[in-house]
């Protein structure tokens, strides 16, 4: 027997070697403490020699947690840890790293990530038009098999990237590479398509053809369509792509576990979901390949909010009643109990769709010599009042939470309105709301957040100097909200409950990164999926969050809005064993090095799903069969080569190619006059 699995004698003093589970073997399960033995219960693990932050109610520092059964059964010194060590106890010294909850992710996509890692990926790079031809050209090289008629995909780009270098493409850009194949390139923030005209001709998309409610075809000085089709425009086309089959979203979904647990992740929400979610979570639950508690907030449309609210919560209710599992339990499950509403679109140049109070600004002059004005656009409301408060009180008193997608300022207030007509219509209601983004916010509505109780969640890597947010963004929202761009120190200071989602994969899927720049805000012009020295500093000189406070955002406060916060998101005795272990730790490292860390050990319901040296003893079986197919190509998306393809650091999992750095396209249910995308940064 290798003496580091080797059974401790009980409660013996002495020295801890650091010990673990062989390889294959998963961390045994917790329980709470046992009644009828007047003790303390042996404990299937101890961790001890850590940093171990509590975030509990005084963000305590603790060296030592047991666990039993799944359960956190002690949480405090070394020596008192030693009370719970038996004979078949496994101890494991943590070697002064920091201990701490998992990473609740309270926004993100899964289905989306997953199937993100899978297809033609752009890397958000800021590339020339040029460049997209050379990138896309390569995918069409290694998939040479697939011409004439299959379509191909192509995620991550970076459009306001390639306006800051070059200009707008259209469908020409396309139309010149080598293939037959219908194109559809999707825009990182999942706001923008561009489509070649083999795509605009199987879709029946003319000069004719009108806009679809939330959405828009560009047009060429000719009057024909140019290409990029924005919002619902973009998934009118998008529908003509052949559905995924049941082993692709398979696929995809056992992908973005595996991302997941990597980054620490140990409880999500997607935040645009339905039926094909349910089906893929729950078949990976019931093959006990679930290694995140999952989350599902359903998304209703305007137009079904306004023909019926009534009709459309209960479609809500239909998928839950269809999957929801009810109680949580150690085990991962799957949980449906949140609706999703789309209240606007997004703020940043050139969509400028997110709804303002006031006009967006245009330059009435050169480029050479720019004048900016208050024009005549104040962005889209896809859920006026007299739509969003109906529903509203209608997923209140069917006991769903909500929630809202707002970046606008006019957005964001038209939602706050919302929650509080329920608030006066059902006093008392048991009824969690959540505002997402929250890109601008009108001074004024800072307070109103706590006072309606409402969850402010953000995406803190949006808080980043970057082609999406200095720019023609901040031209065309003018100096006054750019200077407020990205409240969340504003609305913590006001008393708000402030969480965090990634919003992967409107981004690159990097918890730690987006946690520095929730301090800083500013990026890491070292990380790989940082923007590099020409977008160095802070995107303006609004209040941060401290360390602490974003530690809260993504682990306590994100559990309250999934109402977790009984279950997971701190360090305490009952709570399920959910816990991640850094390299660093990020209390203690200069503020340069926050992003500069790794998840070396992921542990779900006490059960390791991810563990790098030195915890590779405790590594989950199915470790084994992830083999690195490279070394991976660039480290930088702002140095991606313009002559090559991309070549990502890829593994092998399940017969699949895996991109744990790509992201991309979203596998939203779709149905006939619905408002797609994601919102977002960009």
């Amino acid at each position: 027997m290798n003496k580091n699995t080797m059974a401790r004698p009980p409660r013996r003093a002495g020295r801890w070697a650091a010990g673990g589970l062989g390889a294959g073997v998963a961390l045994a399960v917790l329980a709470v403490l046992g009644a009828c033995s007047g003790g303390p219960e042996d404990a299937d693990l101890v961790l001890r020699n850590g940093y171990v932050y509590t975030v509990d109610a005084t963000d305590s520092v603790q060296q030592a947690v047991a666990v039993k059964d799944g359960r956190i059964v002690y949480v405090g010194t070394d020596a008192g840890a030693e009370a719970h060590v038996g004979r078949g106890t496994r101890v494991m010294d943590l070697g002064g790293r920091m201990l701490m909850p998992g990473f609740v992710d309270a926004h993100l996509h899964s289905l989306a990530g997953g199937r993100a890692l899978l297809l033609c990926d752009l890397k958000y790079a800021s590339l020339t038009r040029a460049q997209m031809q050379v990138a896309i050209q390569a995918c069409l090289d290694g998939s040479a098999s697939k011409e004439p008629d299959a379509w191909l995909e192509v995620v991550n780009w970076s459009r306001q990237g390639t306006q800051a270098v070059d200009a707008d493409p259209d469908k020409t850009v396309l139309d010149a590479l080598t293939t037959r194949r219908p194109i559809l390139v999707r825009s990182s923030d999942f706001h923008t398509a561009l489509v070649n005209s083999r795509a605009l001709a199987l879709a029946g998309i003319t000069r004719d053809t009108p806009d679809p409610a939330g959405g828009a075809f560009a047009h060429n000085s000719a009057g024909e369509p140019n290409g990029i089709c924005e919002d619902a425009a973009s998934w009118q086309v998008a529908a003509f792509i052949p559905p995924d089959s049941d082993t692709d979203k398979l696929a995809q979904g056992r992908a973005a576990l595996l991302a997941l647990r990597t980054q620490g992740v140990t409880t999500f929400m997607d935040a645009a979901s339905g039926a094909d979610h349910g089906v893929v979570f729950t078949t990976l639950q019931k093959a006990g390949e679930l290694t995140a508690r999952a989350f599902f907030a359903v998304q209703i449309s305007p137009d079904e909010a306004a023909a019926d609210p009534a009709a459309a919560v209960a479609e809500v209710q239909a998928l839950a009643t269809r999957f929801d599992q009810g109680t949580p339990q150690v085990r991962p499950t799957v949980r449906f109990r949140h609706a999703k509403l789309f209240v606007d679109g997004v703020v940043n140049a050139p969509a400028d769709t997110g709804a303002l109070l006031t006009p967006y600004f245009t330059n009435v002059g050169t480029a050479e010599a720019p004048h900016w004005v208050a024009g005549e656009n104040l962005g889209n409301l896809y859920f006026p009042a007299e739509v969003l408060n109906p529903v509203l009180r209608q997923a209140a008193q069917a006991s769903l939470d909500v929630h809202m997608h707002a970046t606008g300022d006019r957005a964001v207030r038209t939602a706050l309105d919302g929650v509080a007509q329920v608030r006066t219509a059902l006093p008392g209601v048991d009824w969690r709301p959540a505002i997402a983004h929250n890109e601008t916010v009108d001074p004024a509505d800072d307070a109103r957040f706590g006072a309606l109780d409402v969850t402010a969640t953000f995406s803190f890597q949006w808080a980043q100097r970057a082609p999406y947010s200095v720019g023609e963004t901040e031209h065309h929202l003018g100096p006054t909200r750019f200077a407020r761009m990205e409240p969340s120190g504003h609305l913590h200071q006001a008393g708000a409950r402030v969480a965090f989602g990634s919003d992967w994969p409107i981004d690159p899927f990097d918890q730690l990164l987006a946690l520095k720049i929730g301090v800083t805000r500013a990026g890491d012009p070292e990380s790989p999926n940082g923007f590099g020295p020409d977008f160095a500093g802070p995107i303006n000189n609004a209040p941060g969050l401290s360390r602490a406070a974003v530690l809260r955002a993504i682990t306590l406060n994100a559990a309250h809005q999934l109402r977790m916060e009984r279950q997971v998101g701190s360090i305490a005795v009952g709570k399920f064993a959910d816990f991640i272990v850094l390299d660093k730790n990020f209390m203690q490292v200069p503020e340069e090095e926050l992003a500069r860390n790794q998840v070396l050990l992921t542990v779900v319901g006490g059960q390791a799903v991810h563990a790098l040296a030195p915890f590779t003893a405790l590594a989950p079986a199915s470790a084994a069969a992830l083999q690195p197919l490279s070394d991976g190509l660039p480290t930088r998306r702002h140095a991606l080569a313009a002559t090559a393809a991309p070549q990502p650091t890829v593994f092998l999992q399940h017969g699949r190619r895996v991109d744990l750095r790509a992201s991309t396209g979203h596998a939203v249910v779709h149905r006939p006059g619905q408002v797609h995308g994601d919102g977002h940064n960009h």
